[in-house]
């Protein structure tokens, strides 16, 4: 886990903590990733370039293509690097080759990365780069909703987006301080860059709906069914609720962070779906999608550690906590965190600490805001050596332990409102269920994945989403990962996806 400053969450309040979204903030600077303005929707006719920004432009000394392929590194390293599976990468090239055949510009160049992470995402940089993540690969159910996806994104690259966002002069700019920023360690100016202070790398309303319009082309041109995109869109509208019921708050790398989703963009893709024919005329390809991918990873890394009702475990730190009922934990990338009634917050992260320093001096040596030095004591805790102190900041109470372990010190700080009186039960709760793991417990845990099965007499949407584990809310997970509705069953023969870890 990397080093996290707490002072400014301290500062400003527990709900204002840095997000996991922080490195694509920087990066959404020069790509072209999909983002909503608030402009009116233009129903023109839209045409693609016919000298759309590809890689092999790069050749031609195009700057900003030039700045996309540098920031390719940064991308994988923003979510997580490349997944690899030959199965799942011949379904993705294989929904890509068709649909470049069928493009209005056929000799574009494009490279296509799955990445490894589970957040709901896909997006392009205007040198050709198209990127999208497992977890979309994962809630998307046939080749013809990924196909949507991807020539979405390509509508951009064909359209000429990315150079639509600024004047070479600016652009030139922008680069400078783009990898200036990238480059440094300052959580400051990171905090700044998630503020949005500098967001000028936004595709508006309309490319949005021009970018519909050049994939929805694409895909009924190369014999994919049409109607796939607002089927898509659908998907994503449900995943945004589940999401928003399950508290999870960390949505800055997800398709609906960037990638506007109203009533009237999913009725202005029926209307371009209706050029093609009636729902049903085409290819949806689900066999060989959900042969594709069974047995994708879900959820998190072992590298991350997971998430399983309400208890955090780390294989491979060899730790875990618990937090109390009615709480909801959502792991990233710089700090586990986890919200529950009346605003309590609780976050848990890691730092490196010189062992000739004390756990009582390191919470006296100023990384804290408001701190009552006379609280802080020092005390065992579960067989390992801790510390305690309390602090008072901006309307905010909380309650910090420090807990070193092999020397790693773990960091856990409860928050809530002046006066709530659940702050202290909480707090002793959750670091009183800090431990360890045993060689067995460590070795029993593993990653969840996606599992297709075919439905068998008897068996129902219930006794199917039973079967999941890993995860919460099974039922209402199910019917999100399958594109089921509320009244929607299943039928023997029919083919379903699962969350497992077997």
């Amino acid at each position: 886990m990397q080093r996290v400053s707490l002072k400014p969450a301290i500062n400003h309040g527990f709900a204002r903590l840095l997000p996991r979204g922080a490195a694509l903030v920087v990066l959404a600077l020069t790509l072209a990733a999909c983002q909503s303005a608030v402009e009116q929707i233009n129903e023109q006719a839209f045409q693609p370039s016919n000298n759309p920004v590809t890689i092999d432009s790069v050749n031609r000394n195009d700057r900003l293509a030039e700045l996309a392929r540098a920031q390719h590194p940064r991308i994988l390293a923003t979510y997580g690097g490349e997944y690899s599976d030959p199965k799942l990468e011949r379904m993705v090239a294989k929904v890509v080759g068709n649909l470049t055949v069928e493009t209005d510009n056929p000799t574009q160049t494009y490279r296509i990365t799955i990445l490894n992470s589970p957040n709901v995402n896909a997006f392009a940089l205007p040198g050709g780069y198209l990127y999208v993540t497992r977890g979309l690969l994962a809630l998307a159910n046939d080749s013809s909703e990924l196909a949507a996806v991807i020539a979405h994104e390509m509508g951009h690259v064909t359209a000429n987006h990315g150079l639509a966002r600024q004047r070479k002069e600016a652009e030139e700019g922008l680069a400078t301080r783009v990898v200036s920023d990238v480059l440094t360690d300052n959580q400051a100016a990171k905090a700044a860059l998630v503020r949005g202070k500098l967001r000028l790398a936004q595709f508006s309303r309309n490319q949005e709906l021009e970018a519909d319009a050049i994939g929805i082309r694409t895909t009924g041109r190369a014999g994919y069914d049409p109607y796939a995109a607002s089927r898509f869109l659908q998907s994503m509208a449900a995943y945004q609720g589940f999401r928003s019921i399950t508290g999870a708050t960390d949505a800055s790398l997800d398709f609906l962070a960037s990638h506007p989703n109203a009533p009237q963009r999913i009725e202005l893709a029926l209307r371009h779906a209706r050029a093609f024919g009636t729902p049903g005329d085409a290819a949806r390809d689900r066999d060989s999608f959900l042969a594709g991918i069974d047995g994708l990873l879900y959820g998190d890394t072992p590298d991350e550690g997971y998430v399983r009702g309400n208890t955090f475990l780390h294989p491979k730190l060899g730790i875990a906590f618990s937090v109390p009922s009615g709480f909801v934990i959502d792991n990233s990338a710089a700090a586990v965190t986890a919200t529950g009634p009346g605003d309590v917050a609780v976050r848990f992260d890691a730092v490196e600490l010189n062992r000739g320093t004390s756990l009582t001096d390191y919470l006296r040596s100023g990384w804290i805001a408001g701190l009552d030095p006379s609280s802080v004591r020092a005390e065992r805790l579960n067989g390992n050596d801790a510390a305690f102190a309390t602090a008072r900041a901006d309307g905010w109470a909380f309650d910090i332990v420090v807990i070193r372990v092999d020397g790693q010190v773990y960091r856990l700080l409860t928050a809530a409102p002046v006066g709530n009186a659940s702050l202290t039960p909480t707090a002793r709760a959750v670091s009183g269920s800090f431990k360890m793991l045993s060689a067995a417990e460590k070795a029993a845990l593993k990653p969840l994945r996606i599992r297709v099965l075919t439905v068998k007499p008897g068996q129902t949407v219930a006794s199917l989403s039973a079967s999941m584990t890993g995860v919460d809310r099974k039922l209402d997970l199910f019917r999100v990962i399958n594109a089921l509705g509320p009244g929607a069953s299943v039928s023997a023969g029919d083919k379903v996806k699962i969350i497992t870890d077997q």
